[in-house]
């Protein structure tokens, strides 16, 4: 079954190609189709965005949504984009990179695809490789520790300097912040949490954050400050941090149940994400914990793995959103000269049994 926005689209689609619609006339405003289609804003707009896309409407804030006129549509743009991420196979990337490719092929724009692993050295070699292709036309990029210092900010602005145009996505480095970015609210995703684990009844909560890419502590802030502004118990063990080469920790038995004995004093725990997440729930079901009687364990992302952990795993979800999709979308209004700004993409709760 197709999407609701994508059957919302080819509704107004098929209207628009009939002349329903006047081209000197408005669509119909979000909220007549909210109610036309008994379905979210956040659909709409999402459907709304397909038909832009298709160069069938422009939207304009504060005046709606407009038909184009014939003079006005664009040809694919046929453009070269490199795609430069951390990871490629694992975890939530192959859905991003699915929603990237679906919208840069539609236009001509097949992406070529790099990956850095998370290593700083590693996107090094791969922007000096993106130096000498021609051409080159954008990159999409989602930087590597994007918590450190960046020592490769000579390479961005020799690439900006060439006119290759950048969108980050994910994480974006702060010295490179007027460039375009598709960013998770990440802050409001770490105190959205532990507000629910406070309406749940738990005081004492937990934290576990990455510390080397921006995602991390920006989550442990949002995390940290509704602890504070809901008045709850904090000790600095109720935090433990970790990077990327300390991710293969979790896979170890040891390390985890080292984790749980610092928690020893909480009844709930804040994931990084649903990876370390799923690690923790199987280990608190080896020791014979109760979950969530006697500890919940929440999480970000929503990933397969939070289906697959032996008590599913309550995580916050884009909902239909796609930042792949976000970015590249992006991306093209840059390549054309159309108005664009960044974007923080807000979290939902999906409410499972180990919360």
């Amino acid at each position: 079954m197709a999407p609701k926005y994508q059957f919302i689209a080819d509704s107004l689609r098929s209207e628009i190609e009939n002349g329903q619609y006047s081209s000197k006339r408005l669509l119909p405003t979000e909220q007549l189709l909210c109610q036309r289609f008994q379905i979210s804003r956040q659909t709409i707009r999402r459907a709304l965005s397909v038909l832009e896309e298709e160069g069938l409407i422009t939207r304009r804030q504060g005046s709606g949504s407009h038909l184009r006129e014939r003079t006005e549509e664009t040809a694919p743009l046929n453009c070269t984009v490199a795609v430069v991420t951390t990871y490629i196979n694992d975890y939530i990337f192959p859905n991003i990179l699915q929603g990237m490719e679906s919208v840069l092929t539609a236009n001509s724009s097949a992406p070529l695809l790099f990956a850095t692993q998370n290593q700083i050295s590693t996107e090094r070699k791969i922007l000096q490789t993106l130096l000498t292709m021609k051409p080159l036309d954008g990159v999409l990029v989602e930087g590597s520790k994007t918590a450190l210092p960046c020592p490769n900010l000579d390479l961005y602005r020799k690439l900006l300097d060439r006119g290759v145009r950048l969108v980050f996505i994910n994480g974006c480095y702060p010295e490179l912040s007027s460039i375009p970015s598709v960013l998770a609210d990440n802050y409001g995703g770490g105190r959205m949490l532990v507000e629910y684990l406070r309406q749940k009844g738990h005081q004492h909560i937990a934290g576990i954050f990455k510390n080397d890419d921006m995602q991390g502590p920006l989550r442990c802030s949002g995390y940290m400050e509704a602890i504070r502004d809901l008045g709850l118990p904090f000790e600095d063990e109720q935090v433990l941090w970790y990077n990327t080469e300390g991710r293969k920790s979790f896979r170890s038995e040891a390390f985890v149940d080292s984790v749980l004995d610092g928690f020893r004093d909480c009844s709930a725990i804040v994931c990084y994400n649903d990876e370390v997440a799923i690690r923790v729930v199987s280990q608190l079901k080896k020791r014979g914990t109760r979950i969530p009687e006697e500890m919940a364990v929440v999480s970000f992302d929503n990933s397969p793995y939070s289906e697959l952990s032996p008590v599913r795993i309550t995580s916050l979800s884009h909902g239909s959103q796609n930042l792949g999709e976000l970015s590249a979308n992006l991306m093209l209004r840059l390549l054309r000269g159309e108005a664009h700004q960044s974007e923080v993409v807000p979290w939902q709760l999906v409410e499972k049994e180990s919360g």
